[in-house]
């Protein structure tokens, strides 16, 4: 750049003070005219004056200029006792906001708050002084009267604040019943928020409402409009019988699915072919979504909307009308379906010697579950002798690539997740931990792999797309994660930036299962989420230069348009029409914002039912262990089931116990006894509260540390 650094910097804030809104880096490259060959180097002094504070960085990758005064700008999150804390958008240190001081804000707000003062070690401590924009349109409660005053009582444990029903229809509500709540005003500290009853769904105790309940929370879409289910009908009559001009025929190679037992369809089909020189040609078959959804339509706006298919715990809503995601797009075992099919012919380094794209018809001879595939690779059984050898084959080739991935760092968590079995009538009968078998690598592996290869190729060509980004742990997170891992005799590398290599070398530490476990949820608190952005800037936790998502069209959006974006791009069609770079990113930024509420759904659901679980063992004893620590009080999972109740910290009566932030313990003031994370103790349930989602435990004693 032929400017000098401080001129250059002097108009990116002139540009910024006057944009109407934040701007990407590109954005700005092209205001301020900075050529393609300078652009390496703009983006390093754009980071530089985010460092000096001259320039913030706020949500979708922007800059803004810096907020006069000592102001911070981001999500609020409410704790369950009532209090906030604010996600600062720059990486900052969250603001704590006490619950008289949050104004009219409620969880998930975008707020501005003004920090009063900055403790030593602890968190910035501020008050909320306006709200840029509501999470909460609707609110789901049960709804109560008292003499003539009529209000909803929020399910969610993070709205405390009752909502007033001024008008009431008393004749279709009754005391108790559950109800879904359109906000009118949002009140402020003197004044309670306002609505009106939009739907009844009855009382918590009948089946199913407390799904319901969860569902209409988190805005999900229960049912298809009548408009788009007729043109999702249309769409899979016509498109089925026109497999278009460059469709290859594929169905003589031996295909099949790997996917849970239960899964209803079917989005990815696996293939091999051995080679004499040694390599393997590996074929990933994606069901052709983007064949049936044409940009626009009807199907294609309401897929939009949703986002994402949601798997609650008891159903499961499509992104995609039946027709589609269950029937026609569903690469079902003996029919001819339409794929969009990546080969790559490997070594067993798990490096990709070539790679080709192909629109196909492929037939898939088997549906495999999980279990299925693994008890051929444990040669316990047997599908067919040529199956076997091709299963077998992919996992050979399967562990190089996995190799190749933690070669460079690619971080394997290994979270464990919990499976509730339910009976008939939606009443769980038991909580497991869901197992995780080589098969459900075999398919991470190659689904990784194709997801990378798509994102190089399309990156390449230069054009426009959609990428699954991962951003590193910011400093203050890393620090957190030393403190928290000390007394675990686990040590952080002292860097201001953790590469992957360091967070798996943190993960390989533990020496036994618990404590591998606990680590590995230490560290995934400490890094950011994953979201879609059309900016690469890589994903940590695979440590990738470059990833997007491309294998489930019939469930995430993202990954339709990124079908749309590869044939443009990579298969030789006409190039994609009608979707701008902005556009686009809004696609982005709004597929990030329905996983998470899918993800949100999915965990209630789950706790609802953890909790109806736990409310026909009250008063029993169980072994357990410490696997979070708040100022309120300490989470315990227990052993038999996997359940995690709080212990609060008012029901130890033995001492007065203090949070200690910074070694994640409750220690007492007077004994210097203290629970800290990894602790083995032996609880009692003491209560449970379905409407809350709550489970109370009573500590009876402590066994040991974690080995």
């Amino acid at each position: 750049m032929s400017e000098s650094a401080e001129a250059l910097r002097a108009r990116v804030l002139r540009t910024l003070s006057a944009a109407p809104r934040a701007q990407k880096p590109k954005e700005l490259a092209r205001a301020l005219r900075i050529p393609t060959a300078d652009y390496r180097s703009f983006r390093r002094l754009l980071e530089g004056m985010e460092r000096a504070g001259a320039i913030r960085r706020v949500k979708g990758h922007r800059f803004v200029a810096t907020l006069s005064g000592d102001q911070a700008t981001g999500r609020l999150s409410l704790i369950r006792a009532g209090d906030g804390f604010v996600r600062v958008e720059d990486g900052g240190d969250d603001v704590f906001v006490p619950a008289g001081l949050l104004a009219s804000a409620m969880d998930g707000d975008r707020v501005v708050a003004m920090i009063d003062r900055r403790p030593r070690g602890r968190n910035p401590e501020g008050r909320v002084v306006e709200v840029l924009e509501r999470a909460v349109e609707t609110v789901v409660g049960t709804f109560h009267r008292i003499k003539r005053v009529s209000f909803v009582v929020p399910l969610s444990g993070k709205l405390e604040r009752e909502i007033l029903i001024p008008r009431p229809d008393l004749s279709e509500v009754r005391d108790g019943d559950v109800v879904v709540v359109g906000i009118r005003t949002y009140g402020d500290r003197k004044t309670r928020p306002t609505g009106v009853i939009d739907k009844v769904l009855g009382p918590l105790a009948d089946p199913g409402v407390d799904v319901l309940a969860v569902a209409y929370a988190f805005g999900l879409a229960l049912e298809f409009a009548p408009e788009v289910l007729e043109a999702a009908q249309r769409a899979a009559d016509e498109r089925a019988r026109t497999p278009g001009a460059n469709r290859v025929d594929r169905t003589d190679l031996l295909c099949f699915t790997i996917d849970p037992a239960d899964a209803k369809d079917h989005d990815d089909a696996l293939s091999i072919a051995l080679r004499e020189d040694g390599l393997a040609e590996v074929g990933v078959h994606i069901a052709d979504v983007s064949h049936f959804v044409e940009p626009g339509s009807e199907v294609d706006r309401e897929a939009l909307s949703r986002g994402t298919s949601v798997y609650l715990v008891d159903r499961a809503i499509p992104m995609l009308p039946h027709v589609l995601s269950s029937d026609v797009c569903s690469l079902m075992v003996g029919a001819p379906r339409f794929a969009v099919s990546v080969f790559m012919v490997l070594d067993h380094d798990g490096r990709v010697h070539e790679r080709r794209y192909e629109r196909t018809t492929i037939r898939c001879r088997h549906a495999l579950s999980y279990e299925d595939a693994q008890a051929v690779l444990d040669a316990g059984t047997s599908i067919e002798p040529e199956v076997d050898a091709a299963l077998r084959s992919l996992d050979d080739y399967a562990r190089g690539v996995r190799a190749a991935r933690r070669a460079r760092g690619a971080l394997d968590l290994d979270i464990p997740e919990a499976k509730v079995v339910l009976d008939r009538e939606g009443a769980p009968v038991d909580i497991q931990r869901r197992e995780r078998h080589e098969s459900h690598r075999l398919i991470e592996d190659y689904m990784i792999l194709a997801n990378e290869v798509v994102a190089q190729d399309l990156e390449a060509r230069g054009g426009d797309s959609i990428f699954r980004i991962h951003e590193a742990p910011s400093p203050e997170k890393v620090a957190e994660l030393a403190e928290a891992l000390e007394p675990l005799g686990v040590s952080v590398p002292r860097r201001k930036r953790l590469k992957p290599l360091d967070v798996q070398g943190l993960l390989e530490a533990p020496r036994t299962p618990e404590a591998h476990t606990l680590v590995s949820t230490l560290v995934l608190r400490t890094l950011k989420k994953a979201r879609y952005d059309t900016e690469n800037m890589g994903h940590f936790g695979l440590a990738s230069g470059g990833y997007t998502h491309f294998t489930s069209p019939i469930r995430r959006y993202p990954d339709l348009v990124v079908h749309r974006l590869l044939a443009a791009e990579l298969l030789g069609e006409a190039p994609l029409s009608g979707l701008s770079e902005e556009e686009l990113r809004a696609v982005a930024e709004h597929s990030s914002v329905r996983e998470q509420a899918a993800e949100g759904a999915e965990r209630a659901t789950v706790a609802l039912k953890k909790v109806e679980f736990m409310e026909r063992h009250l008063g029993e004893t169980f072994d357990g262990r410490v696997t979070g620590v708040a100022p309120f009080g300490a989470f315990v999972t227990l052993d038999d089931y996997f359940v995690e109740g709080l212990v609060h910290v008012r029901t130890f009566e033995d001492d007065y116990y203090e949070f200690n932030a910074g070694g994640y313990a409750l220690v007492g003031a007077r004994t210097g006894r203290s629970f800290r994370l990894g602790d083995r103790v032996e609880v009692q349930v003491v209560k449970v509260d379905k409407e809350a989602r709550h489970i109370d435990f009573l500590a009876l004693r402590k066994h040991s540390r974690l080995d």
